[in-house]
């Protein structure tokens, strides 16, 4: 069998080093967990890399960084981009540091300079420097909300966002040439240091970083008027800590409390069994401190500080209500619209993106305000493509992106989720709205009363190993060769396949395209503004399915959102 012989390779080789080879020697008498280490590469996606951390192929370990590295590096080489430079960061992940430092040090091998933050940074001031210090490219090293055994490798280009097609494309072939690990360059840091090719970056990107946000504040006098306004938070172990505590108290918000037990930095994540604010239970000690505070807001940011949960106050009941991460986007989407609005600031060819497996309402939204929706894939490197072209043909001008995973970006600063300056803007309008007698609570209720009472859920199924990921390969075949006649109760009015990139009217039988990259993800259409999306994750064992619905009001669009997924689970038993 190949992967034994890969195993017995890792073993004895040379090219790994002692404790490596330890490691793998300990589980000589276990099949399945050798199997599971060596029977692929760990696959360098169009994200990067992400993976449990550990020896062998398909794990994430200093070898597999290298080899990623070492393509970006000659890829980098190719392009010329070598004075330019690499920006680096990481957060609180085990190994985090040691990877970031790795990354710096074979990129600086092969003649490229590097930017390396002095200590953890989140990903949107990553995205920020890049930008900022006119690099070439940026690495993060983090599994963002994963749990503590996965570690990562996110790889951005020049404009600040996630590598998007033909580059992304371009980079993984440059990984897969790599045909042996001895092919990886080494440096030591003070050869490095001496050839001015390792940088260490921090305090001068952070200031930068500040005032820009400061920048995007559009009501700092209700800040003022509005500066005892109680927001708890939590960075549940990760990044997001200094920066927020930062910015809210240069912005005048008196009363910020912090989840201390989360405050610290702590690759074991030991107060949460999923440091992911999407999860319920991640905000059980921030509701705590919530309602001995009697607090307003209570907010949660991930490890790598892209996304951001919410709780507000119903005023009616006094109960903290979870937003989900549709609802906050849309919430902040509002928000700034409004404001933008009152100010005339809503230029004639302004946008409003949102991936394809978000909130309908958001349609609602732009039709309100006379503005462009644009819908992309999934991922928020597409919102940040679409940036770039906005600016390179000045046709469009962005206005506000998220997307349904608690993503949203306000400004243009960086190219990624930025969940630093979403609390912030959160934290601006839950000023201006107690100013007008409304929790945030209340002013979503308003927005379902205004646009629409859109619901929308999702169903992860995990799939692990070698018969999951078959398993997700069938899921998805059959149910793009069979394309149901109806879901549940609704019929399928179009079926939309972005890996063929064509959308099918059922009724009418014509055919039309999607108009976006090639990707493996199929939609239906379905009857009263529903429908279903089903995509494998591109980062984890997982199949998912996305689904939306319109009610009539709360209380039925809550039920019909559970019957869609009722309905869904029953479809997924058939397969």
């Amino acid at each position: 069998m190949e992967y034994l012989n890969e195993y017995k390779k890792w073993c004895t080789s040379d090219t790994f080093d002692e404790e490596t080879r330890e490691e793998l020697i300990n589980i000589k008498d276990n099949q399945k967990e050798i199997e599971d280490r060596f029977y692929k590469e760990l696959e360098f996606g169009t994200a990067g890399l992400r993976g449990v951390i550990g020896a062998g192929t398909n794990r994430m370990n200093k070898y597999t960084v290298g080899k990623a590295t070492q393509g970006l590096a000659n890829y980098i080489i190719k392009k010329h981009g070598e004075d330019r430079g690499v920006a680096i960061s990481y957060d609180s992940r085990h190994m985090s540091p040691e990877f970031s430092k790795e990354t710096a040090l074979i990129l600086n091998a092969n003649g490229i300079k590097t930017y390396l933050f002095d200590s953890l940074r989140p990903v949107p001031e990553l995205s920020f420097a890049v930008r900022q210090l006119n690099c070439i490219a940026g690495v993060m090293i983090t599994a963002s909300h994963n749990p503590p055994k996965y570690n990562g490798y996110k790889v951005y280009w020049e404009d600040g966002a996630q590598i998007v097609p033909p580059i992304d494309k371009e980079i993984i072939e440059e990984v897969k040439n790599i045909q042996d690990y001895s092919e990886i360059k080494k440096i030591t840091q003070e050869e490095a240091e001496s050839q001015k090719l390792y940088n260490v970056i921090g305090k001068d990107i952070d200031e930068k970083y500040m005032e820009i946000l400061e920048k995007l504040i559009l009501n700092p006098d209700i800040i003022k008027k509005q500066k005892d306004l109680k927001i708890v938070y939590t960075p549940l172990h990760g990044t997001g800590n200094i920066p927020v505590r930062t910015i809210l108290k240069r912005l005048g918000f008196e009363n910020v409390y912090i989840v201390k037990e989360q405050e610290l930095p702590d690759g074991d994540f030991p107060t949460v069994d999923y440091p992911n604010p999407e999860d319920p239970k991640a905000f059980k000690l921030a509701l705590e401190l919530a309602k001995q505070k009697d607090a307003d807001i209570v907010l949660a940011t991930d490890p790598d500080a892209d996304r951001l949960g919410v709780y507000a106050k119903d005023s009616k009941t006094g109960e903290y209500k979870s937003f989900t991460g549709n609802m906050s986007g849309l919430l902040l989407a509002e928000y700034e619209l409004s404001q933008k609005k009152e100010r005339n600031m809503i230029p004639d060819n302004g946008v409003l993106i949102k991936t394809i497996v978000s909130s309908k309402l958001a349609d609602s939204i732009a039709k309100y305000y006379n503005i462009e929706l644009k819908e992309v894939l999934t991922g928020f490197k597409y919102i940040g493509e679409q940036i770039k072209i906005f600016e390179q043909t000045k046709k469009n001008t962005y206005l506000f992106g998220f997307e349904e995973s608690y993503g949203c970006l306000i400004g243009t600063h960086a190219r990624d989720k930025d969940g630093i300056a979403a609390v912030m803007v959160l934290c601006e309008a839950a000023a201006y709205y107690k100013e007008h007698n409304l929790t945030l609570w209340d002013q979503m209720i308003k927005i379902y009363e205004k646009y629409g009472y859109f619901k929308e859920d999702l169903l992860s199924i995990t799939l692990e190993g070698i018969d999951g990921a078959n398993k997700i390969k069938q899921m998805m075949e059959k149910l793009r060769n069979n394309v149901p006649a109806k879901i549940g109760s609704y019929k399928v009015e179009k079926f939309r396949d972005y890996k063929t990139g064509k959308i099918k009217d059922i009724e009418i039988k014509e055919e039309t395209s999607t108009n976006l990259p090639i990707s493996n993800v199929i939609y239906f259409d379905l009857e009263n503004d529903s429908w279903v999306c089903v995509r494998p994750s591109g980062t984890e064992p997982k199949i998912k399915f996305y689904v939306g619905i319109r009610g009539n009001n709360i209380e039925d669009a809550e039920d019909k959102v559970k019957q869609l997924k009722d309905d869904i689970k029953a479809l997924i038993e058939t397969m």
